[in-house]
């Protein structure tokens, strides 16, 4: 789908793939890459997997901010989305899978799961993995 605006274009060089490192254009993220000793890493860096599950579990918050913020409400300040991101093989290579628990304090499970479905509809990463990966999302 094609974006009718570009608001903001991230820049990232990775050297080495999964064994070297990644770095903004900006300079405000530098990561060492390494695989995860599971995988046969030695550990010693983040991974994609990692940084995957950081950037959904971001966005989704935000989405929820955005969903929360149209209905005149607000998402609470100690809410938390823990995400876990798998990898494994598929028929055609590799594939990740998505699981995510999301807290959202004082509300009830119905109020924070009504949020929760609103926001993996207008959630960036959401909409990239839609029909593509499978997407656990748990209201804790």
């Amino acid at each position: 789908m094609a974006l009718d605006k570009v608001l903001y274009t991230a820049r990232a060089t990775t050297t080495g793939g999964r064994e070297g490192t990644s770095k903004s254009d900006d300079g405000k993220l530098a990561v060492t890459l390494a695989p995860p000793k599971e995988m046969g890493g030695n550990g010693n860096g983040t991974n994609p997997e990692q940084l995957f599950a950081a950037g959904y579990s971001a966005c989704f918050m935000g989405a929820m901010k955005f969903v929360a913020g149209q209905q005149k409400k607000q998402v609470p300040a100690d809410s938390t989305i823990t995400a876990e991101v798998g990898i494994g093989p598929i028929p055609a290579g590799f594939g990740i899978q998505v699981a995510m628990q999301i807290s959202v304090p004082g509300w009830s499970k119905a109020d924070a799961q009504a949020l929760v479905d609103a926001a993996h509809k207008v959630c960036p990463y959401s909409n990239a993995t839609r029909g593509n990966i499978d997407v656990t999302l748990t209201v804790v």
